[in-house]
């Protein structure tokens, strides 16, 4: 057997989107917190948020309050933890077969960020990871954590193979996952997704964070904009004969 990655120098957010604010119990905290628990055993710095807890304007722009929100935490209490971490987990319900409304909302805000650069001139979120975790009592997982997986490549997240794990009961009303009797905790399916991915997420980070993040050749937005196109070279402009 391979020896144990060391992931001490990792930092990982783990963002809940409940739509319960805290102290109320979550489901999605509860199988969240197995991923957290191995990232912890080792050693990763891990931090973990209920978005709702958090006066969030809703919006696209980093700063709601200059768009007329006489609020916003976001650029004060939840972006710096995000801009810290090597890997971001966004867990939440599903409602309707999809996401919660929270789950959006702070999708919308990472895409918010998507415009700032990193110390390289790249995207923000060059050299991070995403996963995402999924509870409910309805069919769905795959849907919401697609939803999610696809914005977080999108904005400049790197994906693991892997990346996502849920859990669902029944169709129909019936235990949560926490619920005495759900069988949630002991689902060997769930249980086997949420290890892989925790340590996909756990080796993908360190793979980045080892190699100094994306290498800044071919992304870099200010060289774009400066006429350097990196060796692209624009379509004919006559048609493909070829072309059925």
């Amino acid at each position: 057997m391979a020896a144990e990655p060391d992931f001490s120098d990792l930092t990982a957010l783990f963002v809940n989107c409940t739509l319960k604010r805290s102290p109320e119990t979550s489901n999605t905290q509860g199988l969240m917190d197995s991923s957290i628990r191995l990232m912890r055993e080792h050693g990763v710095s891990v931090e973990s948020i209920r978005f709702v807890d958090h006066d969030v304007a809703t919006g696209v722009y980093p700063d709601m309050r200059e768009y007329g929100w006489q609020y916003d935490a976001w650029p004060d209490e939840i972006w710096p933890k995000v801009e810290d971490a090597d890997i971001l987990v966004i867990g939440g319900p599903i409602w309707l077969g999809d996401n919660s409304s929270v789950t959006k909302r702070l999708i919308e805000r990472l895409y918010a960020m998507s415009g700032e650069q990193n110390a390289k001139g790249q995207y923000v979120f060059y050299g991070k990871v995403g996963g995402a975790i999924i509870t409910g009592n309805e069919d769905g997982i795959k849907h919401c954590a697609m939803d999610i997986l696809y914005s977080l490549q999108h904005i400049g997240f790197t994906i693991p193979p892997a990346a996502d794990a849920g859990w669902i009961g029944e169709a129909g009303p019936g235990p949560s996952y926490l619920d005495e009797g759900s069988g949630g905790p002991e689902n060997d399916f769930t249980n086997r997704n949420t290890t892989f991915m925790t340590y996909n997420l756990m080796h993908v980070a360190k793979l980045l964070k080892d190699a100094g993040g994306i290498p800044a050749i071919g992304n870099v937005r200010s060289e774009w904009d400066e006429g350097e196109h990196f060796g692209y070279v624009p379509a004919p402009d006559h048609p493909n004969p070829e072309y059925r």
